[in-house]
């Protein structure tokens, strides 16, 4: 087992790096290429959006305590790097781009940081996988429940201003539930039907 404070740290490190390469920055480049007008840097970050919101079912999970979560912490961080770098007419048009303008820039920076960051936040997620098969009292299980638990709170109490109603971590799940089941249904029709179709064309994803 890892030393407990250092990995702490670590697991705490990689959600507010989630917070910027995962969450800020994409929003910000979906916005900013949609204005430029960019169709390609578009359609980028709207595969990356769908893509992505596997990390919110993670948290979502993680929120109850579901030892599923554990498992999705490590494959939604993958999807995610294979998400931005798959596609190969995307590719092609971004390095058709000129790279000292600034736009294409930073969707270059962001991709390899954002690489950077998957690879090793699943490598640090990967060393709790012993966590889905039980044990989710033990120090190190713990640790990653702590961010989505700060997390759950101020969404409770947003949740109880605006509606009057409860937002509880049963709930989460169960959102959570739903979403992963319409994720895996999407994923699976992709590729059964549009990946041997397309190719690593984005298309219509």
């Amino acid at each position: 087992m890892p030393d407990l404070l250092l990995y702490r740290t670590l697991v705490w490190l990689d959600y507010r790096l989630a917070a910027v390469f995962a969450l800020g920055l994409p929003l910000v480049l979906l916005v900013w290429s949609a204005l430029k007008r960019e169709q390609a840097l578009t359609r980028l970050m709207g595969i990356y959006w769908k893509v992505a919101s596997l990390l919110l079912i993670t948290v979502l999970l993680l929120t109850d305590n579901r030892p599923l979560g554990y498992l999705l912490a490590v494959l939604s961080q993958l999807l995610v790097v294979i998400s931005v770098w798959f596609w190969v007419d995307l590719n092609e048009e971004l390095a058709d781009l000129p790279p000292w303008r600034p736009l294409p820039f930073v969707v270059r920076a962001w991709r390899w940081g954002l690489t950077v960051f998957g690879v090793l936040g699943a490598a640090l997620s990967a060393v709790a996988l012993s966590c889905v098969g039980g044990g989710l009292t033990r120090p190190i299980c713990r640790v990653w429940l702590e961010a989505p638990d700060d997390l759950h709170g101020g969404v409770a109490r947003v949740f109880d201003f605006v509606f009057g109603g409860s937002w509880t971590a049963a709930i989460a799940a169960f959102v959570g539930y739903v979403s992963l089941v319409a994720y895996g249904v999407g994923l699976l029709q992709w590729l059964v039907v549009r990946l041997p179709k397309q190719g690593r064309v984005a298309g219509g994803f």
